[in-house]
């Protein structure tokens, strides 16, 4: 099967124009920006405990808002949903730091009450 060039070139457009099309039929995520600015700001209150993955989360929401306002809406899309992850992460480190504190606490108790015990 042969083309003409006029067949090359409109098939081209054709996909040109295909491919403009599925790009703006992409909806702003603007509920998975809501979800990661909320994911980042509970975070922020309560996740001093893991700085790095805190800092990860921040900077990926301001990244996808940046997205956003340039209307590449699939990169915003991804990168809300990875600052909601990481602001999840800062969480459960934070909340595995405070019991392993908590833990270190409770073992220097029974260390000190069987110590007690031992004078008696």
């Amino acid at each position: 099967m042969t083309f003409h060039p006029m067949q090359g070139k409109t098939l081209l457009a054709l996909a040109a124009a295909l491919a403009l099309a599925a790009c703006a039929s992409t909806p702003p995520p603007k509920e998975q920006l809501a979800v990661a600015n909320s994911a980042v700001d509970q975070a922020a209150s309560n996740a001093a405990d893991a700085p790095a993955e805190l800092a990860s989360a921040r900077d990926k929401l301001t990244r996808a808002n940046a997205a956003m306002a340039a209307k590449d809406y699939v990169a915003a899309r991804q990168l809300a949903d990875q600052a909601a992850a990481d602001a999840a992460l800062a969480q459960a480190k934070a909340r595995s730091a405070r019991s392993d504190r908590a833990l270190t606490e409770l073992r220097e108790s029974i260390q000190a009450l069987q110590t007690q015990l031992n004078r008696s």
